[in-house]
């Protein structure tokens, strides 16, 4: 046994080397949908980060009526804290919203001068809730519009936030969906070169192989080196396309960092490059293993 693998591993790699080009065009159309494969995982990263960074800053804003005494505000706030979708509830006084108000339009004159001509404050006091998951909000609001404490409340903001969620959830559903396709595709193309391409080999090889048959060689003897073949291609196209991706990923996490705060995406990549080249490596040789055995097994078929 120690003896057939020696040997199929020597006339795979022999066979890698003396298709020279075709093996060159093999590994360049792998290495293609490896890069967009590795591009989908670390697209994966950085819309999970943009993600958690906005569903950060999204919560409940629920402004009460002028009416309703502070202390009912802060019985509705207890009663919000005890419910398990809530992670916390920050109340603002009516006060600290003018406040506020007035810090962010102090250059602003106009504004300033009809806030201050008021005898009344005109601002709302307000709940600031943030859920544990972003999913839960709904069930938030649902308690908001209960009879018992919609009296007291003026609007909740949480329709326009569901909006933001959604129409995120959808751009990462659609870029994602868009992501596979192109992947799928090219790994069909990249498995159609594979596979025309240990057809050529077999062609030119088939006296070879002929002579092997009539001389008793089992048919692992004979699909082996195609099948190391493929590995080796999916191999060095998993090394190509890790090594073409290292300088992008480089050059954009700057930008990246900007845009979302806390994100690193080149020390994501260096980080997890063993795991990332496990996946490329599983990737690619799948492809080649694949088509290699399809292209191996028609022609022992004939």
């Amino acid at each position: 046994m120690f003896t057939i693998i020696s040997r199929i591993l020597h006339f795979g790699a022999k066979n890698f080397w003396r298709n020279g080009w075709l093996s060159t065009a093999t590994v360049a159309i792998m290495t293609l949908a490896a890069l967009v494969f590795v591009g989908l995982v670390m697209f994966g990263v950085v819309t999970h980060a943009a993600a958690s960074a906005i569903e950060d800053k999204i919560d409940i804003s629920v402004y009460f009526k002028t009416t309703t005494s502070e202390d009912q505000i802060l019985s509705i706030q207890k009663s919000l804290e005890q419910l398990s979708q809530v992670a916390s509830v920050d109340y603002v006084s009516q006060a600290q919203a003018l406040t506020t108000f007035q810090q962010q339009h102090a250059n602003n004159q106009t504004i300033s001068q009809a806030i201050s001509e008021l005898d009344t404050n005109p601002l709302e006091a307000s709940l600031n809730i943030k859920a544990k998951d972003p999913s839960q909000y709904g069930a938030i609001d649902q308690y908001l519009s209960s009879s018992s404490l919609s009296q007291y409340i003026d609007s909740i903001s949480y329709s326009q936030n569901q909006s933001v969620i959604n129409r995120l959830a959808t751009i990462v559903r659609d870029v994602n969906v868009g992501g596979w396709a192109i992947t799928i595709f090219l790994a069909l193309v990249a498995g159609l070169v594979v596979f025309n391409t240990i057809r050529l080999a077999i062609y030119s090889n088939r006296e070879e192989i002929g002579i092997m048959r009539l001389v008793g060689a089992s048919n692992l003897l004979v699909r082996g080196p195609y099948i190391v073949e493929g590995v080796l291609w999916g191999a060095i196209a998993a090394v190509a396309s890790l090594i073409l991706v290292a300088p992008a990923v480089y050059f954009v996490s700057p930008y990246l960092a900007a845009f979302i705060p806390g994100l690193d995406i080149f020390q994501y990549f260096y980080t997890n490059i063993a795991f990332l080249f496990l996946y490329q490596l599983l990737f690619g040789c799948v492809i080649g293993v694949f088509s290699s055995s399809w292209a191996v097994q028609r022609y022992l078929k004939n």
